[in-house]
């Protein structure tokens, strides 16, 4: 008798959001995390960006046709465990986004709402952030918005860690499974984020890193979430492996640039 063929080992991720040239976040620092925790990177690219650790200087959108022909190719043929959104840059990007999440069936999506750089320039149109909530955060199994994020997405103020509490119930009210609300803007000696769901809340907390070593730390987090749902983490593991994952490629940043620089987002190949 033949032998059945193994199962295919989970992992896959699909990350659709925009590449950075200077490689610290957008899809290298998405490949680079899914890479370094056990995963398969696949992607679909919204946008090409000419940016470096001193900020983005100039950004090409890809066609709508060719955003969702990627997607497509990938979830018809290899497929996809997890799916993680990042850069979508407008409204008709949203849309397209949204139906390729919805081609690939129950795929637990990771919806990243950037809206600005590390360097402060905008990578979502404000006309957009309506359609990211009616469109992304009710297909989101995990949403992952910063303090500033989380205020555009809510009209809420966002400065403290009840703050954070608020917008999150509020977004879990637009139709997000589950929100990890990242504290990282909040003002304190130690960062709290918040993972809440209609069933309660678990924190992570630690020391604030001082470094300026900080840009794609929203993209790697994310990812990194991404990656644990992929292989069959519970949500809780899934968000506390991305956060110690995150917290020491932090500390071990190699100092690259004179602006905001990358993680270290191979330590765990060296661990």
């Amino acid at each position: 008798m033949s032998q059945a063929p193994a199962p295919a080992p989970k992992g896959r991720v699909l990350v659709i959001a925009g590449s950075d040239s200077g490689g610290g976040a957008g899809i290298q620092a998405d490949i680079k995390t899914i890479t370094a925790l056990g995963g398969y990177a696949a992607t679909a690219i919204t946008a090409v960006t000419v940016q470096n650790t001193l900020g983005v200087t100039g950004v090409h959108p890809i066609p709508l046709d060719i955003i969702a022909a990627q997607a497509r190719a990938v979830l018809d043929d290899i497929g996809a465990d997890a799916i993680k959104t990042g850069m979508l840059g407008d409204a008709s990007v949203v849309e397209t986004v949204a139906a390729a999440i919805d081609h690939a069936g129950k795929v637990p999506a990771v919806i990243d709402p950037v809206m600005v750089a590390k360097g402060g320039a905008p990578l979502l149109a404000e006309a957009a952030i309506g359609a990211v909530k009616t469109l992304m955060i009710p297909r989101a199994a995990l949403l992952t918005p910063n303090a500033p994020e989380a205020a555009a997405l809510t009209g809420l103020v966002v400065e403290t860690t009840d703050d954070l509490r608020r917008a999150g119930e509020a977004l879990l009210a637009l139709g997000a499974k589950a929100v990890l609300m990242k504290g990282g803007h909040v003002a304190g000696e130690r960062v709290v984020d918040v993972l809440m769901t209609p069933d309660g809340e678990t924190t992570y907390e630690g020391e604030r890193i001082e470094t300026r070593h900080t840009h794609g730390t929203g993209c790697t987090l994310a990812s990194a979430c991404a990656t644990g749902l992929a292989q069959g983490l519970p949500l809780e593991q899934a968000v506390a492996r991305a956060w110690n994952y995150v917290h020491e490629a932090m500390l071990r940043a190699p100092g690259f640039g004179g602006g905001h620089g990358p993680l270290d987002h191979g330590w765990t190949l060296r661990a």
